[in-house]
């Protein structure tokens, strides 16, 4: 009896121990697939620290070749006055060099001094000349730096000059230094580059499972998979984890691979945890079981426990999913929060212009009040000299005045208002006629002559008309604004009556600098604080046009100038129904 309960309890330790095993393989695999996460999250968190910090270097490598002075530099300009541009953009961009050089690498003018020798060898110099930004890591006078070379066009359309802007990698690492789990940057040969472990710098990878350091001594790493996880064991530095999941994720823009080693201690830990768990839970059932007999006021205690232990758990799942439910409420409290912004900068938009029009509003206004007061004065005087055919005329030229302040009053109305209504048919041609109206004070402050014939019937199409009106307003006025400096100051509106239907909009300014970034928000050639805008009508005109269907783009004329393209959809009554 004795022995069969020996090799009962035995078996039954065996079964607890397989199943602890198993779970805790199990919750490990898991874990570490949590801890990926998270160290993927940090590591895609410090690549584009990192790609964000080095846009800011590339932008200026490109933006600073176009530089009028250092065109000039072809044709005998200053260099020294160059050079002083070039040391005040490295001061305020934190660039550590900044030179302009010809196509044979003769610097023509530089922040300092104290330059690379050999720069038309450099890899990112060569690549400069074939009309391409350039981009190349290496050391110099002890330095890590990582070199951005952008061409600069002549005339002709052939590069006729190199920007090169020098970065300090001790910069880039300022911020993140000693933060973050272990993570390093490695170039094209598998050595680190920049990394918050300063002690890994320049190590490299020589194989599937070994390094070097800079001072030649190999260190060997033991790579295992375990639920598709790649783990890395290594004896590196005490302050990178022994066994540490390896994470890697390519950078293409700056010829780099981000790096991270996750430490595993927590899933471990974790899965440890589950698997105690577990088997003191079955080995106290175990014990239940075995004295179930003897001690059934201890199983009845045992069951209580249990009982308010699953009761806990509960409440602990009810809290959880109140917290979920509260989570999703604000996540839709905060997506209809968005789309009232974004209404609200709609109107803020149509309010700005509005308030840009306000004098000439006012102006116009007031014309129609002083001839109201003078004919009403005039119409009193004829009454009294027995003159009433004369009275009569005063009273109708009164009339014809009231009216165009009811059209006034009536499209400003229209243009400023909330319209919240959805599509329906629009007369394209009274929309233009409002927005012509509304912005013809502006248009002869500006000396600009207006091409527009009104078509002798309606043009239908679907879309709002408030929000319509919007788009063609924010077009002539930005037109107005361009020519304020032309020469030649002419408006042109036209409609073309084809599938799409086109409206046309061109002025005779200077035309578009960057096509391409036209409709970005914020986004705008006017003097920064002078008050002219933000850079967001033509955002916002670009989603109004997109919310009826349409399309709206923007171009630099063949003759000069640029013109605006509006496409809209006809509407189809078929359709409509």
């Amino acid at each position: 009896m004795l022995t069969s309960r020996s090799a009962l309890i035995a078996l039954y330790l065996a079964a607890v121990t397989v199943l602890s095993a198993g779970v805790w393989a199990y919750g490990y695999v898991q874990a570490l697939g949590q801890v990926a996460a998270r160290g993927r999250s940090d590591l895609e968190l410090a690549a584009d620290r990192l790609v964000t910090q080095l846009q800011r270097y590339r932008e200026f490598a490109v933006l600073m070749a176009q530089h009028p002075t250092l065109a000039a530099l072809h044709t005998g300009g200053n260099r020294a006055e160059a050079g002083d541009i070039l040391l005040a953009a490295a001061d305020k961009t934190g660039t550590l060099i900044a030179l302009y050089a010809d196509v044979r690498g003769n610097e023509l003018a530089a922040s300092n001094a104290n330059i690379p020798q050999d720069l038309a060898q450099t890899p990112h110099f060569r690549r400069a000349l074939q009309g391409a930004l350039g981009v190349s890591l290496g050391v110099w006078n002890g330095q890590r730096i990582i070199s951005f070379a952008a061409p600069d066009f002549g005339p002709d359309g052939r590069v006729r000059g190199v920007l090169v802007a020098v970065v300090d990698a001790v910069e880039l690492e300022q911020d993140w230094r000693g933060t973050l789990p272990t993570v390093y940057f490695t170039d094209a040969a598998d050595r680190v580059f920049i990394t918050n472990r300063s002690e890994l710098l320049f190590w490299k990878r020589v194989g599937p499972n070994a390094v070097m350091s800079p001072m030649g001594v190999r260190y060997e790493v033991a790579v295992k998979y375990v639920g598709g996880h790649e783990l890395w064991q290594q004896d590196w530095s005490p302050y990178v984890p022994k066994r540490a999941l390896h994470l890697t994720t390519p950078l293409p823009v700056i010829s780099m691979e981000g790096v991270a080693l996750i430490d595993e201690t927590p899933a471990r830990r974790l899965a440890t945890l589950q698997a105690a768990v577990v088997a003191a839970v079955c080995l106290f059932l175990g014990a239940l079981l075995f004295l179930a007999t003897e001690r059934r006021r201890t199983l009845a205690l045992a069951n209580a426990v249990l009982e308010d232990r699953v009761m806990t758990r509960t409440r602990a799942l009810s809290e959880t999913n109140t917290a979920l439910r509260r989570e999703v409420l604000d996540r839709e409290e905060a997506e209809e929060a968005l789309r009232r912004a974004q209404a609200e900068l709609v109107q803020a938009g149509k309010l700005s212009a509005l308030g840009q029009m306000s004098a000439g509003i006012s102006h116009e206004l007031n014309q129609p009040l002083m001839a109201i007061r003078s004919y009403a004065e005039n119409g009193v005087a004829f009454l009294d000299r027995q003159r009433p055919e004369k009275a009569g005329e005063a009273l109708g030229r009164i009339s014809d005045m009231a009216q165009r302040m009811a059209r006034i009053i009536g499209n400003l109305r229209a243009f400023a208002r909330q319209e919240s209504a959805p599509m329906t048919r629009v007369d394209l041609c009274a929309v233009l006629q409002s927005a012509v109206e509304l912005t013809e004070t502006r248009r002869e402050q500006a000396r600009v002559v207006l091409l527009w014939t009104r078509p002798p019937a309606p043009v239908w199409v679907r879309g709002g008309e408030v929000r319509l009106g919007q788009v063609f307003v924010n077009l002539i006025t930005n037109a107005a604004d361009a020519m304020e400096g032309a020469a030649l100051r002419r408006l042109e509106i036209g409609i073309v009556d084809a599938v799409p239907l086109r409206v046309t909009v061109r002025d005779t300014g200077p035309g578009i600098e960057e096509p391409e970034r036209i409709f970005d928000p914020f986004y705008t050639t006017k003097a920064v604080g002078g008050g002219d805008g933000m850079g967001l009508g033509l955002s916002i005109s670009y989603g109004l046009v997109q919310s009826f269907g349409g399309t709206i783009r923007g171009a630099n004329a063949p003759g000069g100038g640029a013109m605006f393209t509006v496409e809209l959809d006809a509407w189809v009554e078929e359709a409509a129904a």
